[in-house]
């Protein structure tokens, strides 16, 4: 498999209708800037409709995926090792801020166990009957994935946002549920802009103490030892210090763009993602929003890398898709205004 292919599939959101939706803007009874930012989401939004007027987002989808990683066990994060499929029954539950604002913001939930550590059988068959493998492998001292696992979780997002464009799907926000997660999407943010682990290393969604940060710094700086010799292959890297839902959500990443289908990112793991798919493929990140600022140094630095600014910066942690959900009704509020806002009366000219 070569990433790299990508960069032949996927073209930019078509630049002639985005100037075409500026053109009818500006042509609004709304002055033009008054609305801020909504603008500037209902004309991307309009460029990858590849239409004028924006049309309403009538089947907005969240997609988690869901993975344990290895490196949770040297204690980087306030939840225990293992855990991660009880996040997923958290959301299944409707007990989680995702599960609860789906509903409120009229978007189904679908998650995808690309590789939990846990048995099967604690979860529903439509959850686990994707995974990879199951748990990863301690990035800091082994690969978290062989290259044939690291291709197949690869292989499943690009299936899985297939099954998303061709059911009728018009807006992915894309979230994780993992547990040791932002250990490694730290460790991919630092390899690819070439910072050391201090720099990357945030708190977590759960936020940890002192002590865990200065093991999470140590990890990641083991784990970048192992990182740089394969910066020139990007599946090797996602074996060496990715995982299955890390690999999953880039493929995903990549083939939304291939499709057509615009996403919302999350926090600093799908922030992660995109830098790796970006790598492959410069005109995919012009796919994505950045729902909100996690707060994450690592989410930050990916982000101004792929030239993404936060639509939210509320301070919200929690993860699980949750801040990227929370920036949905504002690109819905802008592509209802930009679509039913009348133009101004053309005034008659004078004799």
């Amino acid at each position: 498999m070569n990433l790299d292919d990508f960069s032949d599939l996927i073209e930019r959101p078509d630049g002639g209708v985005r100037r075409d939706a500026e053109e009818r803007r500006e042509r609004l009874a709304v002055p033009p800037g008054a609305l801020g930012r909504l603008d500037e989401l209902a004309e991307w939004l309009a460029a990858a409709q590849g239409q004028v007027p924006v049309k309403a987002i009538e089947r907005p989808r969240v997609v988690l995926f869901a993975a344990d990683h290895g490196i949770a066990v040297q204690g980087v994060s306030a939840r225990a090792a293992s855990t991660g499929h009880e996040l997923v029954r958290d959301v299944l539950d409707g007990a989680s801020p995702v599960a609860v604002l789906a509903g409120r913001f009229g978007a189904t939930i679908r998650i995808v166990d690309a590789g939990l550590d846990c048995d099967p059988g604690l979860l529903p068959e439509d959850v686990v009957a994707h995974r990879v493998r199951r748990g990863s492998g301690r990035i800091d001292v082994e690969d978290a994935l062989t290259v044939e696992e690291a291709q197949a979780a690869l292989r499943l997002g690009m299936r899985i946002a297939d099954e998303e464009a061709d059911s009728g799907t018009d807006l992915v926000v894309l979230g994780d549920l993992s547990v040791g997660g932002t250990t490694v999407a730290a460790t991919l943010v630092a390899a690819l802009c070439g910072t050391d682990s201090s720099v990357v290393t945030g708190r977590g969604g759960r936020p940890i103490d002192d002590l865990a940060w200065m093991r999470k710094c140590a990890a990641i700086r083991d784990a970048l030892r192992r990182a740089r010799p394969v910066l020139g292959d990007q599946v090797a890297l996602l074996a060496a210090v990715g995982g299955a839902d890390v690999a999953a959500i880039t493929g995903f990443l990549l083939q939304c763009a291939v499709r057509r289908t615009p996403v919302i990112l999350d926090g600093v793991v799908s922030a992660a993602c995109g830098l790796v798919a970006q790598r492959a493929a410069f005109r995919a990140p012009d796919w994505w929003l950045a729902g909100q600022a996690s707060g994450e140094p690592g989410q930050a630095k990916a982000l101004d890398r792929m030239a993404l600014n936060p639509v939210l910066d509320h301070g919200v942690t929690v993860g699980e898709g949750t801040g990227a959900l929370l920036a949905l009704p504002l690109v819905q509020a802008a592509a209802a205004l930009a679509a039913e806002l009348p133009e101004r009366a053309v005034e008659e000219p004078t004799e």
